[in-house]
């Protein structure tokens, strides 16, 4: 497994993306100071943790990253298809936009998103030295928020898709995504045909891939380079915050992208 440990703090890094000049990391929930139910590295700061404890969790993975907090751009991820382009860092006290993806072409800007069930994707295009980071749900995967930000590299940076490499992180994995009709129907209707490969239906449960159809969207989209972690969230809680499988009364664990400094 492609894990890293640092300063007590866990996280995974995409194997594809080594070698390029990223820095990276998606956080276990190891190494914070957030108490049960949130312990330890938690992100969140919608379910009850103190933001005392969510800002110095933050400060650790940003440490161990070799960034500084100033240069983080987050947004209010809203199961949503918008993605937002920047040039630079959020100031920390400024309100957040409303989006659930994000893509910046400067290194002096790190990408930071929180998940705790839902899939984190990352892009990079090492030709126009572009990153991009999004957030995928049921809601987004049907929205196709893969392919959207996609679109916005190729016509905001002039990335060519094929020179994307795309990585599909943990998150709740197809034996645990239970999913009813509505969801069905709207990945039926996205994917035609091809919906088969990733609802299953068994002694009357239905569950939905959300890699595999994440990664079909990618491939719709010109992406040929993708990497699924495989990692199940719900199946491994010791190390993963997981909505459904702590029945909402989690945290958040983070994740983060950005470009080294050209040299």
């Amino acid at each position: 497994m492609p894990f890293r440990e640092e300063n007590n703090l866990r996280f995974f890094e995409f194997e594809s993306l080594a070698g390029f000049h990223v820095v990276q990391g998606i956080f276990t929930r190891h190494g914070g100071i957030s108490p049960r139910p949130w312990a330890s590295l938690n992100l969140g700061g919608l379910n009850g943790d103190s933001r005392e404890n969510v800002i110095e969790n933050r400060r650790r993975i940003f440490d161990v990253a070799r960034r500084p907090v100033n240069t983080i751009f987050d947004v209010w991820q809203v199961h949503s298809a918008d993605v937002v382009c920047t040039n630079k860092p959020r100031p920390l006290d400024a309100p957040h936009q409303k989006a659930d993806a994000i893509v910046t072409n400067r290194p002096s800007v790190t990408l930071f998103m929180r998940f705790a069930d839902c899939v984190p994707i990352f892009f990079h295009d090492p030709e126009k030295r572009v990153v991009a980071i999004a957030h995928a749900g049921w809601q987004g995967t049907v929205k196709n928020i893969a392919a959207k930000t996609v679109e916005t590299m190729v016509f905001k940076f002039g990335c060519r898709p094929d020179s994307i490499i795309a990585g599909i992180g943990p998150s709740i994995g197809p034996d645990h995504y239970e999913v009813g009709d509505e969801v069905v129907h709207a990945i039926q209707e996205l994917l035609g045909n091809r919906a088969h490969g990733v609802v299953t239906n068994k002694n009357g449960r239905t569950k939905l891939d959300l890699w595999g159809t994440n990664q079909i969207l990618l491939e719709q989209a010109g992406v040929a380079k993708i990497e699924v972690a495989g990692i199940c969230t719900a199946c491994h809680m010791d190390d993963w915050y997981s909505h459904r499988g702590e029945r909402g009364n989690t945290g958040r664990f983070g994740a983060l992208l950005a470009l080294e400094p050209e040299i």
